[in-house]
Protein backbone atom coordinates (compact mmCIF):
# COMPACT_ATOMS: atom_id res chain seq x y z
CA UNK A 1 0.00 0.00 0.00
CA UNK A 2 1.07 3.63 -0.37
CA UNK A 3 2.46 5.54 2.54
CA UNK A 4 3.55 9.17 2.50
CA UNK A 5 7.05 10.59 2.58
CA UNK A 6 7.25 13.43 5.08
CA UNK A 7 10.17 15.83 5.04
CA UNK A 8 10.73 16.78 8.66
CA UNK A 9 9.56 20.37 8.79
CA UNK A 10 10.91 20.71 12.30
CA UNK A 11 14.51 20.49 10.99
CA UNK A 12 13.90 23.19 8.36
CA UNK A 13 11.68 25.69 10.21
CA UNK A 14 12.32 27.03 13.76
CA UNK A 15 9.92 29.60 15.15
CA UNK A 16 11.71 32.84 16.06
CA UNK A 17 12.42 34.49 19.40
CA UNK A 18 11.74 38.16 18.68
CA UNK A 19 12.08 39.99 21.97
CA UNK A 20 11.69 43.66 22.74
CA UNK A 21 15.40 44.14 22.10
CA UNK A 22 17.06 41.60 19.80
CA UNK A 23 16.38 37.92 19.28
CA UNK A 24 16.47 35.49 16.38
CA UNK A 25 16.65 32.01 14.81
CA UNK A 26 19.49 30.29 12.91
CA UNK A 27 17.98 31.25 9.53
CA UNK A 28 17.17 34.96 9.90
CA UNK A 29 19.28 38.12 10.07
CA UNK A 30 18.49 39.25 13.63
CA UNK A 31 21.33 39.14 16.14
CA UNK A 32 21.31 39.34 19.90
CA UNK A 33 24.06 41.09 21.78
CA UNK A 34 26.39 39.22 24.08
CA UNK A 35 24.96 38.19 27.47
CA UNK A 36 21.41 38.12 26.07
CA UNK A 37 19.21 35.05 25.69
CA UNK A 38 15.76 34.11 24.43
CA UNK A 39 13.80 30.96 25.24
CA UNK A 40 10.93 29.60 23.19
CA UNK A 41 8.18 27.09 23.83
CA UNK A 42 6.29 26.26 20.62
CA UNK A 43 3.43 23.98 19.64
CA UNK A 44 2.50 23.24 16.02
CA UNK A 45 -0.12 21.09 14.35
CA UNK A 46 0.25 19.67 10.83
CA UNK A 47 -2.14 17.65 8.65
CA UNK A 48 -2.12 16.14 5.17
CA UNK A 49 -3.99 13.55 3.11
CA UNK A 50 -2.40 14.11 -0.31
CA UNK A 51 1.22 13.46 -1.33
CA UNK A 52 3.43 13.43 -4.38
CA UNK A 53 4.53 9.98 -5.58
CA UNK A 54 7.38 11.16 -7.73
CA UNK A 55 5.76 14.17 -9.42
CA UNK A 56 2.20 12.78 -9.30
CA UNK A 57 -0.13 14.18 -6.64
CA UNK A 58 -2.11 11.33 -5.08
CA UNK A 59 -4.42 10.54 -2.19
CA UNK A 60 -3.90 7.72 0.29
CA UNK A 61 -7.37 6.40 1.05
CA UNK A 62 -6.00 3.64 3.31
CA UNK A 63 -4.69 5.88 6.07
CA UNK A 64 -6.70 9.03 5.18
CA UNK A 65 -5.54 12.19 7.00
CA UNK A 66 -2.23 12.13 8.85
CA UNK A 67 -1.80 14.32 11.93
CA UNK A 68 1.54 15.54 13.25
CA UNK A 69 1.80 17.35 16.61
CA UNK A 70 5.08 18.94 17.68
CA UNK A 71 6.21 20.58 20.92
CA UNK A 72 9.47 22.49 20.56
CA UNK A 73 11.55 23.99 23.38
CA UNK A 74 14.42 26.12 22.09
CA UNK A 75 17.01 28.58 23.39
CA UNK A 76 19.01 31.27 21.59
CA UNK A 77 22.05 32.69 23.38
CA UNK A 78 24.22 35.70 22.55
CA UNK A 79 27.78 34.54 23.30
CA UNK A 80 29.33 37.80 22.11
CA UNK A 81 27.85 40.65 20.08
CA UNK A 82 28.42 39.02 16.68
CA UNK A 83 28.11 35.35 17.61
CA UNK A 84 24.90 33.53 18.65
CA UNK A 85 24.31 29.93 19.74
CA UNK A 86 21.09 27.88 19.44
CA UNK A 87 19.84 24.62 20.89
CA UNK A 88 16.48 22.87 20.52
CA UNK A 89 14.83 19.46 20.46
CA UNK A 90 11.23 18.72 19.33
CA UNK A 91 8.86 16.16 20.82
CA UNK A 92 6.58 14.76 18.09
CA UNK A 93 3.43 12.64 18.04
CA UNK A 94 1.90 11.26 14.82
CA UNK A 95 -1.34 9.43 14.01
CA UNK A 96 -3.90 9.07 11.20
CA UNK A 97 -7.67 8.90 10.73
CA UNK A 98 -7.56 5.39 9.23
CA UNK A 99 -11.08 4.53 8.03
CA UNK A 100 -10.30 0.79 7.98
CA UNK A 101 -9.97 0.23 11.70
CA UNK A 102 -6.58 1.70 12.58
CA UNK A 103 -4.16 -0.98 11.36
CA UNK A 104 -1.25 1.48 11.66
CA UNK A 105 -0.12 2.90 14.97
CA UNK A 106 1.37 6.35 15.10
CA UNK A 107 4.67 7.22 16.74
CA UNK A 108 5.79 9.59 19.47
CA UNK A 109 9.01 10.68 21.11
CA UNK A 110 11.88 13.13 20.92
CA UNK A 111 13.21 13.64 17.41
CA UNK A 112 16.61 15.29 16.74
CA UNK A 113 18.79 17.49 18.93
CA UNK A 114 19.81 20.58 16.94
CA UNK A 115 22.64 22.98 17.78
CA UNK A 116 23.76 25.92 15.63
CA UNK A 117 26.04 28.94 15.51
CA UNK A 118 25.41 32.17 13.58
CA UNK A 119 27.98 34.90 12.95
CA UNK A 120 27.34 38.44 11.70
CA UNK A 121 29.92 39.24 9.03
CA UNK A 122 28.65 42.69 8.08
CA UNK A 123 26.12 45.19 9.43
CA UNK A 124 26.31 48.43 7.42
CA UNK A 125 23.89 51.31 7.99
CA UNK A 126 23.14 54.01 5.42
CA UNK A 127 20.70 56.90 5.15
CA UNK A 128 18.05 54.64 3.60
CA UNK A 129 18.47 51.47 5.64
CA UNK A 130 20.72 48.71 6.98
CA UNK A 131 22.34 45.84 5.09
CA UNK A 132 23.35 42.69 6.99
CA UNK A 133 25.35 39.65 5.90
CA UNK A 134 25.58 36.53 8.08
CA UNK A 135 26.83 32.94 8.00
CA UNK A 136 25.87 29.95 10.09
CA UNK A 137 26.62 26.30 10.73
CA UNK A 138 24.38 23.74 12.43
CA UNK A 139 24.33 20.09 13.43
CA UNK A 140 21.47 17.74 14.32
CA UNK A 141 21.32 14.08 15.31
CA UNK A 142 18.57 11.71 16.52
CA UNK A 143 18.33 11.40 20.30
CA UNK A 144 15.74 8.60 20.40
CA UNK A 145 15.53 5.20 18.73
CA UNK A 146 12.73 6.05 16.28
CA UNK A 147 12.25 4.21 12.99
CA UNK A 148 13.19 6.49 10.06
CA UNK A 149 11.52 4.33 7.38
CA UNK A 150 8.13 4.07 9.16
CA UNK A 151 6.47 6.55 6.84
CA UNK A 152 4.38 8.65 7.16
CA UNK A 153 4.52 8.29 10.95
CA UNK A 154 8.28 8.47 11.40
CA UNK A 155 9.47 11.28 13.64
CA UNK A 156 12.27 12.27 11.23
CA UNK A 157 14.85 11.14 8.69
CA UNK A 158 16.95 9.34 11.33
CA UNK A 159 20.31 10.61 10.06
CA UNK A 160 22.85 13.15 11.31
CA UNK A 161 22.81 16.45 9.44
CA UNK A 162 25.41 19.20 9.05
CA UNK A 163 24.20 22.50 7.59
CA UNK A 164 26.01 25.51 6.13
CA UNK A 165 23.99 28.69 5.68
CA UNK A 166 24.40 32.22 4.23
CA UNK A 167 21.91 35.03 4.93
CA UNK A 168 21.49 38.56 3.56
CA UNK A 169 18.96 41.18 4.65
CA UNK A 170 18.14 44.79 3.84
CA UNK A 171 15.90 46.69 6.28
CA UNK A 172 14.63 50.15 5.35
CA UNK A 173 14.21 52.97 7.83
CA UNK A 174 10.41 52.56 7.76
CA UNK A 175 10.70 48.99 9.10
CA UNK A 176 10.11 47.07 5.84
CA UNK A 177 12.75 44.40 5.22
CA UNK A 178 13.77 41.86 2.58
CA UNK A 179 15.67 38.75 3.64
CA UNK A 180 17.08 35.81 1.70
CA UNK A 181 19.10 32.76 2.63
CA UNK A 182 20.56 29.59 1.18
CA UNK A 183 21.84 26.43 2.85
CA UNK A 184 23.56 23.18 2.02
CA UNK A 185 22.48 20.21 4.15
CA UNK A 186 24.89 17.27 4.36
CA UNK A 187 23.21 14.10 5.68
CA UNK A 188 24.62 10.79 6.82
CA UNK A 189 23.09 7.32 7.03
CA UNK A 190 19.82 6.20 8.64
CA UNK A 191 19.39 2.69 10.04
CA UNK A 192 16.16 0.95 8.97
CA UNK A 193 14.51 -2.03 10.65
CA UNK A 194 15.22 -4.36 7.71
CA UNK A 195 18.23 -5.95 6.04
CA UNK A 196 17.32 -5.15 2.43
CA UNK A 197 16.03 -2.17 0.49
CA UNK A 198 15.82 -1.03 -3.13
CA UNK A 199 17.24 2.29 -4.31
CA UNK A 200 17.63 2.03 -8.09
CA UNK A 201 19.31 -1.27 -7.25
CA UNK A 202 19.39 -3.86 -4.45
CA UNK A 203 21.12 -3.10 -1.13
CA UNK A 204 21.56 -5.88 1.45
CA UNK A 205 22.09 -3.64 4.46
CA UNK A 206 19.89 -1.75 6.97
CA UNK A 207 21.90 1.45 6.44
CA UNK A 208 20.25 3.91 4.05
CA UNK A 209 22.20 6.75 2.47
CA UNK A 210 20.00 9.84 3.03
CA UNK A 211 20.40 12.37 0.18
CA UNK A 212 21.93 15.77 0.82
CA UNK A 213 19.80 18.83 0.08
CA UNK A 214 19.92 22.50 -0.91
CA UNK A 215 17.43 24.99 0.52
CA UNK A 216 16.55 28.61 -0.28
CA UNK A 217 14.25 30.92 1.65
CA UNK A 218 12.97 34.46 1.10
CA UNK A 219 10.87 36.74 3.26
CA UNK A 220 9.18 40.12 3.03
CA UNK A 221 8.20 41.67 6.34
CA UNK A 222 7.71 44.82 8.35
CA UNK A 223 7.75 46.13 11.91
CA UNK A 224 4.54 47.82 13.11
CA UNK A 225 3.17 49.49 16.26
CA UNK A 226 6.48 51.07 17.20
CA UNK A 227 8.28 47.75 16.73
CA UNK A 228 6.00 45.79 19.02
CA UNK A 229 4.54 43.77 16.11
CA UNK A 230 6.39 41.99 13.31
CA UNK A 231 4.56 40.41 10.35
CA UNK A 232 6.13 38.47 7.50
CA UNK A 233 5.35 36.58 4.29
CA UNK A 234 7.87 33.86 3.48
CA UNK A 235 8.85 31.16 1.02
CA UNK A 236 10.98 28.03 1.53
CA UNK A 237 12.25 25.76 -1.23
CA UNK A 238 14.15 22.49 -0.74
CA UNK A 239 15.69 20.07 -3.24
CA UNK A 240 17.62 16.85 -2.71
CA UNK A 241 20.88 16.47 -4.61
CA UNK A 242 20.21 12.76 -5.33
CA UNK A 243 17.79 9.98 -4.44
CA UNK A 244 15.03 7.84 -5.93
CA UNK A 245 11.26 8.21 -6.41
CA UNK A 246 8.59 6.53 -4.31
CA UNK A 247 7.69 3.42 -6.29
CA UNK A 248 4.04 2.72 -7.07
CA UNK A 249 2.29 0.79 -4.28
CA UNK A 250 5.46 0.79 -2.16
CA UNK A 251 6.33 2.62 1.01
CA UNK A 252 8.61 5.67 0.81
CA UNK A 253 11.99 5.62 2.52
CA UNK A 254 14.79 8.02 3.59
CA UNK A 255 16.63 7.53 0.26
CA UNK A 256 13.90 9.32 -1.72
CA UNK A 257 14.58 12.43 -3.80
CA UNK A 258 12.56 15.16 -2.04
CA UNK A 259 11.59 18.55 -3.48
CA UNK A 260 9.14 21.05 -2.06
CA UNK A 261 7.92 24.65 -2.29
CA UNK A 262 6.28 26.09 0.82
CA UNK A 263 4.71 29.49 1.51
CA UNK A 264 3.76 30.93 4.87
CA UNK A 265 2.81 33.84 7.07
CA UNK A 266 4.40 34.71 10.40
CA UNK A 267 3.59 37.26 13.13
CA UNK A 268 5.17 38.08 16.46
CA UNK A 269 3.93 40.48 19.14
CA UNK A 270 5.81 41.41 22.28
CA UNK A 271 4.09 43.06 25.20
CA UNK A 272 5.43 46.59 25.86
CA UNK A 273 4.31 46.48 29.50
CA UNK A 274 5.75 42.99 30.25
CA UNK A 275 9.47 43.17 29.64
CA UNK A 276 10.82 40.32 27.50
CA UNK A 277 7.54 38.45 26.96
CA UNK A 278 6.16 37.79 23.48
CA UNK A 279 3.76 35.58 21.56
CA UNK A 280 4.20 34.38 17.97
CA UNK A 281 2.09 32.48 15.44
CA UNK A 282 2.50 31.16 11.90
CA UNK A 283 0.82 29.12 9.17
CA UNK A 284 2.62 27.26 6.34
CA UNK A 285 1.41 25.31 3.31
CA UNK A 286 3.42 23.10 0.94
CA UNK A 287 2.11 24.03 -2.52
CA UNK A 288 4.32 21.93 -4.78
CA UNK A 289 6.61 18.97 -4.33
CA UNK A 290 8.14 15.66 -5.29
CA UNK A 291 8.09 12.56 -3.04
CA UNK A 292 6.72 14.63 -0.16
CA UNK A 293 3.47 15.43 1.61
CA UNK A 294 1.15 18.32 0.79
CA UNK A 295 1.16 19.36 4.42
CA UNK A 296 -0.19 22.45 6.12
CA UNK A 297 1.15 23.47 9.53
CA UNK A 298 -0.10 25.97 12.09
CA UNK A 299 1.98 26.93 15.11
CA UNK A 300 1.97 29.18 18.16
CA UNK A 301 4.78 29.97 20.55
CA UNK A 302 5.67 31.93 23.67
CA UNK A 303 9.03 33.69 23.84
CA UNK A 304 10.89 35.28 26.73
CA UNK A 305 13.93 37.50 26.31
CA UNK A 306 16.36 38.39 29.14
CA UNK A 307 19.94 39.30 30.01
CA UNK A 308 21.60 36.22 31.48
CA UNK A 309 24.63 38.17 32.75
CA UNK A 310 24.76 41.72 34.02
CA UNK A 311 27.56 44.11 33.21
CA UNK A 312 30.01 44.72 36.05
CA UNK A 313 29.07 48.40 36.03
CA UNK A 314 25.40 47.56 36.81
Amino acid sequence: MNKIKYLSIATLVLLGCYGSANAQTPNDAIMMEGKQACVLFEYNYGTFYKYWEGSDLRENQTIATVYRNTVMPMAAIGIVDRLNFYIGVPYIKTKSSDPNGGQFAGAKGFQDLTVALKYQILNRESESGTFSLLAGVGFSTPISNYLPDYMPYSLGLGAPELSYRAIAQYEMKNGIYFCGGAAYLWRGYAKAEREYYYNDGSYYTPWMDVPNAITADFSLGTWLLEKSLRVELNYLGSKSTSGDDIRAYNAPQPTNDIEMDRIGIFAHYYFPNIKGLGIAAYHNQVINGKNTARIRTTGIGVTYFFNYLKNKSQ
